[in-house]
């Protein structure tokens, strides 16, 4: 108990959202990045990789996909986009198409622009693009717009359950 308080302590900031809760109970090595979140911005994984000055092959996004009707969360570069097909392929389904937002956000607990891998309201699936551990650590959505949570893909796997499959496309 007193190394997981320790942790904490360290890691300024973290007991704010549930995907750090998650990290942190699970002894995950993780480091937070925080940033000014400015809503005029296009695209929130784009942001998170200017400002925090990472590329953005090594920024992914979470998107929340509807797979044969199962909502499932797909994990990729900031820098290309979601195949579909090869996300409903990745987990043994026929169809799928991005989630209603609503929906995304009632299930996952966390806001558009906010939703991270961790920590989720209710687990769902999780499909992680394979290209993931070609990088020593990657950043994610730590739960909030302006915050991003950096981490080993192999913990993120872990933790979430992903399965690792080419799911990402320039």
């Amino acid at each position: 108990m007193a190394k997981k308080q320790k942790k904490q302590q360290k890691q300024p900031g973290t007991g704010g959202t549930p995907a750090t809760v998650a990290l942190t109970a699970a002894g995950a090595e993780y480091t937070v990045h925080a940033y000014e979140h400015d809503p005029a911005h296009p695209s929130y994984g784009e942001e998170a990789a200017q400002a925090m000055g990472v590329s953005p092959d090594r920024v992914f996004k979470t998107l929340v996909a509807e797979v044969d009707g199962e909502l499932t969360v797909a994990v990729v570069p900031v820098a290309g986009t979601l195949n579909l097909k090869a996300l409903a392929t990745a987990v043994c389904g026929k169809r799928a198409v991005m989630a209603d937002p609503a929906a995304a956000e009632r299930t996952t607990g966390y806001v558009r622009g906010g939703i991270s891998p961790l920590g989720q309201r209710k687990k769902l699936r999780t499909v992680l693009d394979d290209s993931a551990p070609a990088h020593a650590t990657i950043c994610v959505s730590a739960g909030r717009r302006g915050l991003e949570v950096e981490l080993a893909p192999g913990d993120l796997a872990r933790l979430t359950g992903a399965v690792l499959a080419p799911i990402g496309r320039e």
